[in-house]
């Protein structure tokens, strides 16, 4: 896939390129600053772009809001985050638009190249990746009363494997179980977060959203 990276670190910004490079990845720009993200981007049109949460100038969200407005430029482009704090807020930036194709992973979990590379190849297909500790950390976070809590232990298990980005597929695997045991639990947890059939939503995506959603309020 043609990569455009965004990280300011200069060991980590060489480290990711090799690692992309290995993987068979073509790295089209590799910069440093969250203002040369959407310049890159147009000029390249990537497939994906990598991009640390927190860079010049503020070393605040820039990354994240470059992620953003990336994708408003260039709405077919993946984005994959990177940072090295557990935020669910990111998370909820990144998915606001409900079209997926975007993902947050914690610094620690790039060491691994069959993590990175599954997370580039699910992001560039239009998945969403989000990092397990992330989801760890929402589940513990919810509040008393809400559209989630009225899922059963086993389909938050499924929403929470959803959110990593895993394919009903993969879900059944990880679970021990059939796939139409896995379809079933989508629907069913579908219709309780209140997500009627809609071919032009990514619903998936738009149940990961409205569980981010509610962590907060």
């Amino acid at each position: 896939m043609r990569i455009v990276l965004a990280e300011d670190s200069v060991l980590l910004r060489e480290g990711l390129v090799r690692l992309l490079r290995e993987a068979g990845h073509e790295v089209l720009a590799a910069v440093d600053h969250a203002d040369a993200v959407v310049p890159a981007v147009l000029e390249h049109r990537p497939d994906v772009a990598v991009l640390d949460v927190r860079m010049p100038p503020t070393f605040t969200d820039d990354g994240l809001r470059a992620a953003v407005a990336a994708r408003a430029a260039l709405p077919e482009l993946g984005v994959l985050v990177l940072s090295q704090y557990v935020e669910e807020s990111y998370a909820r930036d990144l998915l606001a638009d409900g079209r997926g194709g975007v993902g947050y992973l914690l610094k620690d979990r790039v060491q691994d190249l069959d993590a990175l590379e599954d997370a580039v190849a699910r992001v560039a297909a239009g998945g969403t990746v989000l990092d397990p500790d992330v989801v760890a950390q929402l589940l513990v976070q919810r509040r008393p009363v809400d559209p989630v809590e009225t899922l059963t232990p086993r389909e938050r298990e499924v929403l929470a494997l959803m959110a990593e980005g895993r394919s009903n597929g993969a879900i059944a695997q990880r679970l021990v179980v059939s796939a139409g045991a896995v379809e079933k639990h989508v629907a069913n947890l579908m219709a309780k977060l209140g997500l009627a059939p809609a071919e032009e939503d990514n619903r998936r995506v738009l149940a990961v959203l409205a569980w981010l959603r509610e962590s907060r309020a």
